[in-house]
């Protein structure tokens, strides 16, 4: 009996290990767990985080201070120019482009040529070239060509490639993902939040993209300049403001889902809610549409019963810090922009037809790929298009409002003219606002009183994170030798000519 069972015993012993070996990934699986991400979700990630970073209180305070469309204070010394490290955006920015290249690097890798991961890849790889630009256009030369690799390829210590090398890449790499965008691939749908994955639209995107990133260089390399316009300005590009790249809010949720202006005033500083004289002004003098829907009567002007707009002047000196009566000036309209009630809530816009419209008229001037006669249309669709958005909603333009016409001006006047509507335009927008005051020099701002780290000069780049001199030391080095002050605020990035 013995001799029998013992093979018997065998035999089930074997079974079930045999049987606990096939099963042993299904078993030790969690039922819960997170096994696979959805690129989807990874993109919808991005493109919010990305797009409500730049109109929170901390760059409205810092960027849209140097371009004298908010305040400052003194909770922001940076807006006094005082120096500090930009060392969270820095880090900020580098988890957006972690993040987004992960589609490429991991969860759509080899389908490149697939219809099931082509256009996805695509629309990912356009939404990472955008936030490469921004990061380069703030700080200059940045890790680049040895980070967002993927897990396998990290690099701790990557050499910041020159920003001049990195637009020529993302000019490069924009083309490429353009032509993989294909109608009929399976895409994103209704995680995809600026075009639920049309592809004809995300098509004009990255022309459109495409012709920022040509504009961008136009005074530091005029010929690579002018080829990147032109291709772009033959292809199609955003027609309308339906067309305009936009993450929707929702002001019944939370503070984080919220307009990122909004959340500036329902979670921010009381002293850091207050709108510049440079910008108030400009829109009081103009008689401006656009003037209640942006700046909000002061206090003590509605008590006396006349209404009055009125900013604060940027980067005031203590002296003059301590004569403000904070109700003698105006925050920003807490009927629209500072008010939860606002309906419907504002969308926050990444990219729009009236960019797009102030670029075509500015390379209309130069002749490439439009001519000069039709500049000034081009001009007028973007101040239209930028009023008729939300929340002005201004879609007949009073005949008091003179600002449409081109006549009578020098090539110089009309690009001033292009530079401070879209100036105005991109409020709420810091980060795209500083970039373009630096590259094109309009409107023509005078620094505040307040001498900082600058000697009294509008700041014209971001500083590099602090852990990149500590933990980069040798490849920041290179990169600081390279910028003629050093890492400083008054050294410019590579297409900083104005």
């Amino acid at each position: 009996m013995k001799k029998i069972l013992k093979p018997i015993y065998i035999a089930v012993v074997l079974l079930v290990a045999q049987g606990c070996t096939d099963d042993f990934e299904k078993i030790n699986t969690p039922p819960t767990s997170v096994t696979t991400i959805d690129p989807g979700l990874v993109l919808s990630k991005v493109q919010r985080d990305a797009a409500f970073s730049e109109g929170f209180e901390y760059p409205n305070n810092q960027f849209g201070s140097w371009v004298q469309q908010w305040a400052g204070g003194v909770l922001i010394s940076s807006s006094r120019y005082v120096q500090q490290a930009d060392t969270d955006l820095w880090a900020s920015h580098y988890v957006y482009l972690r993040n987004i290249s992960q589609i490429r690097n991991q969860l759509l890798k080899g389908l490149e040529n697939d219809p099931k991961g082509r256009t996805k890849l695509a629309i990912a790889r356009i939404v990472e070239i955008s936030i490469w630009q921004r990061l380069t256009d703030l700080f200059g030369d940045v890790p680049y060509s040895q980070s967002a690799l993927g897990v396998e390829n990290v690099n701790n210590q990557p050499v910041f490639d020159t920003q001049e090398a990195i637009y020529k890449s993302l000019i490069t790499e924009l083309d490429a993902a353009i032509a993989k965008l294909t109608v009929g691939d399976e895409s994103y749908g209704n995680a995809d939040f600026y075009y639920k994955g049309d592809v004809a639209k995300w098509k004009k995107y990255g022309n459109s993209l495409k012709l920022r990133l040509g504009m961008r260089i136009r005074y530091a390399n005029p010929a690579l300049a002018q080829k990147t316009v032109s291709e772009a300005m033959g292809q199609p590009l955003l027609e309308s403001n339906a067309d305009n790249a936009a993450i929707p809010t929702y002001n019944d949720a939370t503070n984080a889902n919220v307009h990122p202006v909004l959340n500036h005033w329902l979670a921010g500083s009381p002293d850091l809610k207050y709108l510049a004289d440079t910008f108030v002004n400009q829109l009081v003098a103009t008689s401006d549409p656009r003037l209640p829907a942006l700046v909000q009567p002061t206090v003590n002007s509605v008590k006396a019963g006349k209404p009055a707009y009125k900013g604060i002047g940027v980067a005031l000196t203590d002296a003059l810090l301590k004569t403000i009566i904070k109700d003698d000036y105006s925050t920003a309209s807490q009927t629209t922009f500072f008010n939860k009630a606002y309906s419907p809530a504002i969308p926050c816009v990444q990219m729009t037809f009236a960019d797009v419209s102030f670029y075509k008229s500015e390379a209309a001037l130069e002749g490439w790929g439009a001519t000069t006669d039709q500049a000034e249309k081009f001009y007028q669709d973007g101040v239209k298009a930028a009023m008729a958005m939300p929340p002005y909603n201004v879609t007949a333009i009073p005949a008091t409002y003179t600002e449409l016409s081109f006549a009578g001006l020098t090539k110089e006047q009309k690009l001033e003219k292009i530079g401070t509507q879209k100036w105005i335009q991109l409020f709420g927008r810091s980060y795209e606002a500083f970039i373009e005051w630096r590259r094109m020099g309009y409107p023509k701002l005078t620094p505040g009183p307040n001498a900082g780290s600058t000697n009294g000069q509008i700041p014209r780049r971001s500083v590099y994170s602090t852990q990149e001199a500590l933990l980069n030391k040798t490849n920041y080095d290179a990169a600081v030798a390279r910028f003629s002050n050093g890492d400083s605020y008054l050294s410019k990035v590579w297409w900083d000519k104005r």
